[in-house]
Parts: C-alpha cells; structure tokens; sequence
C-alpha cells in the first residue's frame, strides 16, 4: 500500500552529515515472500539511486530466530495477522518469516549492498520485536545504531525501505526522540496496514511530532 504524504516541497542538499537508512529490504517482504507487502519489489531501483549521494547508509534486517513470539506459529491456535498484545510483542502475530541465515531474510539481490557503511540485524531476540531500527519492542534495549550516528556527525536520517505504518513509523519515532531530524521519503516506501486503519494512525502520529515526509526528487533535484 502506497501513501502519498509528502509535505516538503524544496530540494534538499544532502551533507557529510546526513544518513540514508534502507529498512528491511529482504525477500520475506517481497511479492511472494512470507510477509509480502505490496509493491515492496518496486522501490528497490529508486532507493539505489540515492544510495552514492551518502556519506553514511545503513542497510536493515530482520534477523528472527526460529520460533520467534512475534510468529502466529508459536502460540496455540494462532493465526497470521491475528491481534495479540504482550510486552515487546503486537499488536498483531506474524506469518515466519526473515529467519536468520535464509535467503529470505537477506538483501533483496536487487539492492545495491557495496556503498553501505553499516548493516544492522534487529529482532534478534526471542521473546522481544523489534520495529524500530534505533530500540527494540521492550522500549529499553538500544540497537547501538543511535551511538553509531551520532559518532559520524549525523543530524539528519532520511528513511525509506519497509514498511511504512510499522519499522518506518517506529524508526522515524524513535529518531526524533534520539534528537535526530527525520525524513520519510515517502513515495520510497510502501504500507501493511495491518490491522485496518494502522496507516492512517501511523501517519498522524508521525507528524505531530516533526517527522518531514518529501518524495526522491526533492534529493535528486
């Protein structure tokens, strides 16, 4: 699902001090993957254009262990997508997907991987997700990706990948409140929207508190 937000309308210089994050580019969230997200195949070229004008990128996984609690399969009588709420976990279960060391949960062959500066493996563990490429599910435990930026100088990240209403939304949440100023380059990304409305809520969420939404031409141009 595509959303068109974007809010920025002037061209944007990118400087030594900005960052690109790619989120989550990997088979499993691919048209035919187990947690497709539609459209998600049809960003990849646009985000490899982009990736030469940055000093820092980084490049996100998913990196599950078999049997993760965030999976349908690990809770009796579960299904994909059903509503479950614990701490670190939902709001919804999901179908497997991204196990560690699969190809389903590598880069997308079609991503350009060599200019990436740091790859960043999150929900490594068990019982807890991870949406948010700066803090884990649990709200406590830090990805170091914070620390990371911040020893380059960044001050601006700019987000793209998937998807948007979940590892975009926390991520570019998690990023204003590390003092970061955040753009999702909205027409770079693509939605679940899962459970029904969660887009919607996404969206509004993000820009109460300054997240920037721009489109790819607005950095291009």
């Amino acid at each position: 699902m595509t959303a068109k937000v974007a809010n920025q309308k002037i061209d944007i210089e990118i400087c030594d001090d900005d960052a690109l994050i790619i989120v989550d580019l990997q088979p499993d969230f691919m048209p035919g993957g187990n947690l497709p997200v539609v459209g998600g195949n049809e960003i990849i070229e646009d985000i490899n254009d982009l990736i030469p004008l940055f000093k820092t990128v980084v490049g996100t996984q998913d990196w599950h262990p078999e049997g993760h609690k965030s999976f349908a399969s690990a809770h009796d009588s579960k299904q994909p997508y059903d509503l479950f709420e614990a701490p670190g976990l939902g709001p919804v279960l999901w179908p497997d997907h991204c196990i560690q060391g699969t190809f389903s949960a590598d880069f997308h062959p079609n991503l350009s991987v060599d200019e990436i500066t740091l790859i960043l493996r999150k929900g490594i563990h068990h019982d807890i997700d991870s949406y948010s490429v700066f803090l884990e599910n649990d709200k406590e435990t830090e990805t170091g990706l914070s620390g990371y930026l911040k020893s380059r100088g960044v001050k601006r990240v700019f987000m793209c990948g998937l998807a948007l209403d979940y590892c975009i939304f926390y991520s570019a949440m998690d990023g204003i409140n590390f003092g970061f100023e955040v753009f999702v380059i909205d027409n770079l990304t693509r939605a679940v929207d899962s459970p029904p409305g969660h887009l919607e809520r996404a969206l509004s969420t993000m820009k109460e508190i300054g997240v920037k939404f721009i489109e790819k031409k607005a950095i291009l141009a």
